[in-house]
């Protein structure tokens, strides 16, 4: 899933700046008993409290299968896998049609302009994106001529096939939901053209360029189990609260 980060999306612009050498210093600080761990009981009983409550909720709710209502976190192998293609003469039957649905659902609850299938739990080549009107007004004109924004209804790709039209690429700061509270710069093509089916089985294609193209290609790397991270420039990956940690 590809976030909207208002604050750091920004292009990426080369430039030059001298480096001041320093000798590093020491700083000593007093002993405390004021640490930043925890007490070992209160962890534990804590620990108890959430393992008991978590046994109650799924002994008498029983454990969530997916497609899931929330968005699986990296670490989960569903997220490193290649997701298989649908098969066509199932995309309308129950069990596909729950998955877009959910898909739609847990996109449009956080806010995000872009959610596929493995994210969800399940490992088809399902993805889905929106950019809604409101979400395009609430932004700047500057970063609208920046990243190429535009809205984009909702939009169900299955079993896409991407191809690269424009091969130049720019650099900008992407966020995934799987990968919670961090961003970094990541580099995408300019523009691409997607073909695949819809959700009503149809053949469709769509050419895009801009924000539109990095959704796309952020959202085709989900399927093939590549995360975001795995383009990115180390360098620039950031917790995107990392201020408010500092107050």
């Amino acid at each position: 899933m590809i976030r909207h980060c208002r604050i750091f999306s920004h292009l990426v612009l080369r430039s030059q700046s001298s480096h001041v050498h320093s000798s590093p210093v020491r700083i000593l600080l007093p002993l405390s008993a004021n640490t930043c761990t925890a007490s070992p009981r209160t962890h534990s009983t804590n620990v108890k409290v959430r393992s008991y409550l978590q046994y109650m909720k799924r002994k008498v709710q029983g454990s969530p299968v997916p497609p899931y209502n929330h968005v699986c976190q990296v670490g989960d192998p569903v997220l490193r896998s290649h997701a298989a293609e649908v098969e066509p003469g199932a995309i309308q039957g129950p069990e596909v049609q729950k998955v877009i649905k959910t898909l739609v659902k847990v996109m449009r609850k956080l806010e995000c302009v872009g959610l596929s299938a493995p994210q969800i739990g399940v490992p088809l080549r399902i993805l889905a994106l929106e950019y809604p009107k409101k979400m395009l007004e609430e932004s700047s004109t500057a970063s609208v001529e920046a990243r190429g924004l535009v809205a984009v209804p909702l939009m169900i790709f299955i079993n896409p096939q991407l191809r690269v039209l424009d091969g130049r690429t720019v650099i900008f700061q992407e966020a995934c939901e799987s990968i919670s509270g961090y961003s970094a710069s990541v580099p995408r093509y300019v523009s691409v053209e997607v073909s695949g089916l819809n959700e009503k089985a149809e053949e469709v294609s769509w050419k895009a360029s801009g924000w539109p193209a990095r959704i796309l290609q952020h959202e085709m790397d989900h399927l093939n189990g590549v995360l975001y991270i795995d383009h990115m420039d180390s360098k620039t990956f950031i917790n995107v609260k990392w201020e408010e940690h500092n107050e």
